[in-house]
């Protein structure tokens, strides 16, 4: 197999920000329209639909690789919800859960393969750990977020600077002083999912609970709209891909 995941670019990064966003928000909605355990299991089926047709691809092909983020990114903000709201876990130790969740799932990955790069991810087994690694980031993105704003009552908007600061430090530490690239990239890549829901919340929750009171329907349409574009120019584009796997 060729490489199952895009290239790092902006245009990676500006795509996550958005469909993490987007699962944020979008899962608060499916939860006011349908039952809740509805709506868990539409996702549900959703991510396993989705993540059958990117494990049976035999390269990297952008609408299936983020139709799989989008689907995690709505099934995890439900599952931490859900930890929380039915079961009664607290964010704090929600958030401490899915940090050992993530760190056993790292250890097992290079325990198996030697490095936890996603420059080499063409086996299936790099790309379950690398799938499973996603789930978590954004499990754990979800329940730290909802921490600072809920528990530590910062509000989404405190929430999201906040997020954004610590996003910059993987940044900033790789471009100038050499960050470690990996450690830099999920570092980042854990960022990124606050960072996305919090924005989202507070663009979507009412005034009465500290957002701009747009509604979680529209900004969940608006920020799919915008998923949509970046998917179909990076396919016609094929700027994620390198030009030799390209070529191939």
């Amino acid at each position: 197999m060729l490489n199952k995941v895009p290239e790092i670019t902006a245009f990676f990064w500006i795509t996550k920000l958005l469909t993490t966003g987007m699962g944020e928000v979008f899962s608060d909605y499916l939860a006011h329209i349908f039952n809740p355990i509805v709506a868990g299991g539409l996702t549900l089926i959703g991510l396993v639909v989705s993540l059958v047709l990117q494990l049976k691809a035999r390269k990297y092909v952008p609408w299936i690789y983020w139709l799989v983020v989008t689907m995690v990114s709505v099934f995890g903000t439900m599952a931490a919800d859900v930890i929380h709201v039915v079961l009664g876990v607290p964010y704090v130790v929600s958030t401490a859960f899915f940090i050992v969740s993530l760190i056993v799932i790292f250890v097992m990955w290079f325990k198996s393969e030697k490095s936890l790069s996603i420059h080499s991810i063409y086996t299936s087994k790099r790309e379950k750990f690398y799938w499973a690694t996603v789930l978590a980031t954004f499990a754990l993105g979800t329940a730290a977020g909802d921490m600072t704003a809920s528990t530590m009552h910062l509000g989404y908007f405190p929430s999201a600077l906040l997020f954004t600061i610590l996003l910059a430090i993987p940044a900033i530490g790789y471009w100038k002083f050499g960050f470690n690239e990996i450690f830099a990239f999920w570092f980042a890549y854990i960022m990124t999912r606050p960072v996305g829901a919090s924005f989202s919340d507070w663009i979507g929750t009412s005034k009465a609970y500290g957002g701009l009171g747009i509604g979680k329907g529209p900004v969940s349409l608006v920020l799919t709209i915008f998923i949509i574009i970046f998917v179909i120019y990076l396919t016609i584009t094929r700027k994620d891909v390198k030009k030799d796997e390209a070529a191939a």
